[in-house]
């Protein structure tokens, strides 16, 4: 097992039910095994990003602290959106729910599937402002979750 982390994941949904999405989404990621979840920034409604017309996302996101590596948080990431019925057809096309990786805390991960920091945090102006609602959660919390 791995010394815990902080971890920033952010959530979407502009298919069906996005409420219920990003609900599923919440709650299995509080259900992670080795894993307490922190604190969660308010639901926004956002514009989609690229050309494709589509509905507006709702999106939001959480403050987790894993003992998870990186992949292991990425493949429950993956499985809770399939759970949802994701279906990836295209890159910025709509989805059910998006569960993306943004911070994992200060590691610098460049793979094929995943990168962190996550690579479009500098160009979702939204996210920046979740990250800043969601660091005095990580401020409160450090002194009994660090390890001295």
């Amino acid at each position: 097992m791995t010394s815990p982390e902080w971890a920033f994941v952010a959530l979407g949904s502009n298919e069906g039910d996005r409420q219920r999405y990003l609900r599923l989404g919440r709650n299995a990621l509080a259900r992670a095994r080795n894993t307490r979840f922190v604190a969660a920034t308010a639901v926004i409604e956002t514009e989609p990003l690229g050309n494709r017309p589509q509905p507006a996302y709702l999106n939001q996101m959480v403050l987790l602290h894993t003992e998870m590596p990186p992949r292991a948080l990425l493949r429950l990431c993956q499985r809770v959106e399939d759970r949802a019925g994701r279906v990836r057809r295209e890159r910025w096309g709509p989805r059910t729910l998006d569960l993306d990786i943004v911070l994992y805390g200060d590691r610098e991960i460049d793979e094929a599937d995943l990168q962190v920091p996550h690579p479009e945090l500098a160009n979702r102006p939204f996210w920046l402002r979740q990250l800043a609602a969601l660091a005095p959660a990580v401020r409160a919390h450090s002194v009994s979750l660090r390890p001295a």
